[in-house]
This record gives structure tokens, sequence and C-alpha cells, in this order.
């Protein structure tokens, strides 16, 4: 039997029974739209740490005591920190056998409503650029030299207001010299200035800000380490604990922690839900399909006394389950995925760990996976009772 003919006898076996049909279609839904959100969930999340940590480009950071969660905090969901540490660690941090490069940061307030800053709040960072091995090499590559005074470097979401030459921050003037990548992390809304820029904005804040930027004097947040080539990360963060007591040395791969505790324990919650989702919507289009080859038995038998073979039985109901679970699938995914970037904001506040919507080639994949998956599920709900129909002889099909 042609395609057309089986699609147009699919057609009709839908057309025939509407109820039944919608209901397969909405488990096909269920399980493409649970899969996709699932996989955009926990990927964009994973993605956003592994951003992040590129973002860094350090082998070990090393925080005050304590701060940790401060730290990973601030520099993944904009949390406000205070913890500092002396700027004299830095270089007692330099001096580490094993250490290539220690190149300090300094996290300032966050800004409420920046309106060079197209979210609510915008993180300040403040670096070193003669021992900077993240910012510097981007800047030379992509603006052909070192920031100056006034100048700044933004995340993906910070911008010049329309109509202005400039970002007015406290009262002061900055230049935009270009922005980073997007990281789906707090990174994305945070400006990047000098110290030495740092320092004369809140100098200038006590004059001309009704709220001026208040700097601990010689302190620092956190220090980036890199460590030479050949070197063990682990042993130069055990040899920083030794030269500097006060502090705790994070080897890059263990940064962030807490957060991908987090998003594991989200992952078997969410895998949970799918599974369970899974399982029933199985069961039930089992049941469904079941239920449609036993009212058809007398078309079935009539097709096979016709000379219709037991593969194009089969066949009508596969072509059946595959246009029912290319509908409900595809508005599955679509759904969930518009549903994931509309929402990734209340997602992220939610969950409590950052995101990262993917790109588009991923997307088309990701969609392209949940589709086949709703359409291998939809189809092997279908063949076992296609199966056993299509093995009855003709009259037994027919007989009431």
């Amino acid at each position: 039997m042609r395609i057309r003919d089986l699609t147009g006898l699919a057609v009709r076996g839908i057309a025939g029974s509407p109820f039944r049909s919608w209901l397969i279609g909405v488990c096909a839904f269920l399980i493409a739209a649970f899969l996709v959100a699932t996989v955009l969930v926990v990927h964009g999340a994973q993605d956003s740490l592994h951003g992040a940590s590129e973002r860094l480009g350090a082998d070990v950071i090393v925080v005050p005591r304590g701060a940790e969660a401060q730290v990973e905090g601030a520099l993944l969901m904009g949390t406000p920190t205070k913890a500092t540490m002396p700027q004299g660690d830095v270089t007692k941090i330099a001096a580490v056998d094993g250490v290539a490069a220690a190149s300090p940061q300094l996290y300032l307030e966050s800004l409420i409503d920046a309106p060079c800053c197209s979210v609510s709040e915008m993180f300040m960072v403040a670096f070193d650029p003669a021992t900077d091995f993240t910012i510097e090499p981007w800047l030379k590559q992509r603006v052909g030299g070192d920031l100056s005074l006034g100048q700044a470097v933004g995340g993906r979401y910070v911008f010049v207001p329309k109509g202005q030459e400039n970002i007015a921050l406290y009262g002061y003037f900055l230049s935009l010299r270009g922005n980073l990548e997007p990281t789906g992390t707090n990174l994305d809304r945070s400006l990047f200035v000098t110290f030495e820029t740092a320092y004369d904005m809140a100098r200038m804040s006590r004059t001309t800000a009704v709220k001026p930027l208040v700097i601990p004097p010689d302190a620092v947040s956190s220090v980036m380490v890199k460590v030479r080539p050949g070197a063990d990360p682990q042993k130069v963060a055990v040899g920083i604990v030794k030269a500097v007591p006060d502090v705790n040395p994070i080897v890059s791969p263990e940064m962030f922690g807490a957060y991908r505790t987090q998003i594991n324990g989200v992952l078997r919650s969410m895998l949970f839900v799918l599974g369970s989702i899974t399982v029933l919507s199985l069961a039930l289009m089992a049941l469904v399909f079941s239920m449609a080859v036993h009212e058809r038995r007398r078309q079935i038998g009539v097709l096979r006394a016709l000379g219709a073979s037991k593969g194009v039985v089969v066949q009508s109901f596969l072509t059946e389950a595959v246009i029912l679970a290319l509908a409900g699938g595809l508005v599955g995914v679509v759904v969930a995925a518009a549903g994931v970037y509309m929402f990734r904001a209340l997602l992220v506040q939610t969950l409590g760990f950052p995101f990262l919507f993917p790109a588009l080639g991923s997307l088309a994949a990701l969609i392209a996976g949940g589709l086949a998956l709703a359409m291998l599920f939809v189809a092997l709900s279908a063949m076992v009772p296609a199966l056993r129909i299509s093995r009855q002889e003709p009259a037994e099909s027919m007989r009431e």
C-alpha cells in the first residue's frame, strides 16, 4: 500500500475517534514538553556555570576564609558581599611555589535599576590591569588596548543609555569599551573597571552622588590565580593556605560546588517527574490503542479479507501514532521552549541558580530530540495491539 493510502487511512482513523486521538496527542505533548524543559533547565544551568568558570579564567580562586558561598553568590547571582581580605595577601599568594600569576578583584556594591543595564541590578567588579589575565587578553584581542581611567567593559546586558554618550554611575561618567560574551550568570550584568577608575569613582561620589560609593581601604574580594605549566593546582592551593592562613583557595573545577549540587538535586526531581509522566503516558496510550484496535477489528478484518497484509495493518496504526505524536510533540516542545525562554528570569529566582538559554543550533537539536522521543514512545504504545490484531484471521476479526 502506498504512503498516501496509509496516511489517508490513518487520518480517517484519527477523525473517527477524536477523543482518543486527543488523549494520545496530550500524552505526546507531556512527554516532549517535560523532556525539553528538563534538558533546557539543567543543560542551561550547567552551561552557565561552565561559562562563568571560563570567564573567570583562573586555575585557583582565593577568597576570604568562610566567604566561599558569598563570593560564589556575588559572581553568579549578584548577591552583595562585603567579605574582603588585605591587599597585602596578593603579594604573599603570588610568591607561593607554582603560582604563575595572581590578580586581585574587588566586588563593589550592586546598583538597583541602573539606567545602563537591562536587568534590575548591576554588579561592579574592579580588576588590576597590571596583573589581570582574564579581562586584559579579551581587551587586547577585541578592543585593541587596555582600559584607561574612566573606561569600562560590560557584560551582555550593560549598555550606554539611549541618547547618551557615557554611562553615569554615582555621578561619575564611564565610557563603555565593549561587551563580554554571555554566560547566563551575574557576570552578564557586571561592569568591569580598573582599580584606578573604582577609586576615582568613589572619590568623586562623595560630592556627586546621593549615596557615595564606599570602598574599604587596601582590600580585595578575591584573587585569581594562574598556575605554572605542569604544576598541580591542588598542591598550589595547599601552598597558598600555608602562606596565607586566613584565606580559602578554591580549585577551578570545585568552584560553584554548592550550585552544582543544587542543580543535580533539581535534575533528580525533574527526571523523577519526567519518568512518572512517561510511564503513565505509555500505559494510557497502550490502553487507548488497545481500545481503538478492538473497536476497529471489523474494519481490519475487511482489509485483511481484501488482501491487505499483516504489515499493512501494523503500518496503518503506526502511521496514525506518528501523526498524533508529531502533532502533540511539536506543540509540546514549542510550548516548553517558549515557556522556559519567557520565564527564565523567574526560573533563576525560584531555583536559585543561573541559567543560559542555548544557541539556536542546540535548541533545534533539542527540539528534534524531543519530537523523536515522543514519536518513539507513541509508536511503541501502538505496536503491541497492532501486532496482536494483525495476526488474527480475517474471519475472526470480523466476528462480533
